[in-house]
């Protein structure tokens, strides 16, 4: 059951994802420099093995997040939440701003990605303690 648990996290994580990034597409695409056609797309379109492999690494986030709900006994959604909102907000972003800082990027794709980050722990944290 545990399983189903962290799919069901990563599911709703990467669904967030989809409308978060849709959302801001022209922002984000700006922000990080993604070169685009003459259309405002992406330069030679988008590889959906992307969304494979996204999809798989927020499996691993959500297994972690997991393990550690387990260790600490989070178990409530008010701790789900917290601490969803503790580890994007203060782990990932974070990381997320070193990256960006070192590759001379823009502090807008900081708040956009670590954003993003930060909501998506906090739908991994609720659906984490719905089972």
């Amino acid at each position: 059951m545990e399983f189903l648990n962290v799919v069901a996290a990563a599911l709703g994580a990467f669904v967030l994802g989809s409308l978060w990034y849709m959302i801001l597409a022209q922002q984000w695409m700006q922000a990080s420099g993604v070169p685009r056609d003459e259309n405002g797309q992406p330069e030679g379109g988008m590889n959906l093995s992307i969304f494979g492999i996204s999809f798989v690494l927020q499996l691993v986030v959500a297994g972690m997040m997991r393990h550690v709900f387990a260790l600490a006994s989070i178990d409530t959604f008010a701790k789900g939440v917290v601490a969803g909102l503790g580890i994007g907000l203060f782990l990932i972003t974070p990381w997320i701003a070193i990256n960006n800082l070192y590759a001379m990027r823009s502090a807008k794709l900081t708040l956009i990605d670590g954003g993003y980050a930060t909501a998506a722990c906090i739908v991994m944290g609720f659906v984490l303690v719905l089972f």
